[in-house]
């Protein structure tokens, strides 16, 4: 996903590292997408070793110096590959750490149990909210058909997740 990510950034135009961090934290891609600060450099790194990436020039910045990088052909390439992988990819799956702690929910005691699945809970309506905050921010833009049904889809998730933790609330407490 870094990988993807970074190169449709570089192939917009060269930046730097730190441009391209501030650009995923000011779309908030950061909330819907595990691409951290760390990993930016190091997906940046790696990629200028496999030839994805070139250093195009560098700039100072007071005492700091950052090179900027630029797509190369066979950066252009694997963008191109990843774009088809990722759209033959289930859009949401089953598989789930969650699920897998549901299985093993009642050998922890069950006040502690409903606290964690509140806390779980909370967290998840946080989210609806910023997804329907960011669908309303992006949406005095312009979104896209497709773009408009992303943040429907994510919007409709959660509120089944919401629906979803509440039950298994409800269930704990019988």
């Amino acid at each position: 996903m870094t990988d993807l990510i970074l190169l449709s950034f570089l192939r917009e135009r060269p930046m730097h590292g730190y441009e391209i961090q501030q650009l995923i934290q000011a779309s908030r891609m950061d909330l819907w997408t595990n691409v951290l600060s760390g990993s930016i450099y190091y997906a940046l790194n790696k990629m200028e070793r496999d030839g994805l990436i070139a250093a195009a020039g560098e700039e100072r910045t007071g005492a700091r110096l950052r090179k900027i990088y630029s797509i190369t052909d066979t950066g252009e390439q694997f963008f191109q590959k990843m774009i088809r992988d990722t759209l033959t990819l289930p859009p949401h799956t089953v598989k789930s750490d969650f699920s897998l702690g549901l299985v093993w929910i009642e050998s922890i005691p069950k006040q502690e149990a409903v606290e964690l699945l509140q806390q779980n809970l909370k967290q998840v309506e946080e989210s609806l909210a910023q997804w329907h905050a960011g669908k309303e921010i992006k949406g005095e833009y312009g979104l896209s058909k497709i773009a408009l049904a992303t943040f429907d889809n994510a919007i409709s998730i959660l509120e089944q997740d919401i629906i979803f933790l509440n039950k298994i609330i409800a269930l704990i407490q019988e």
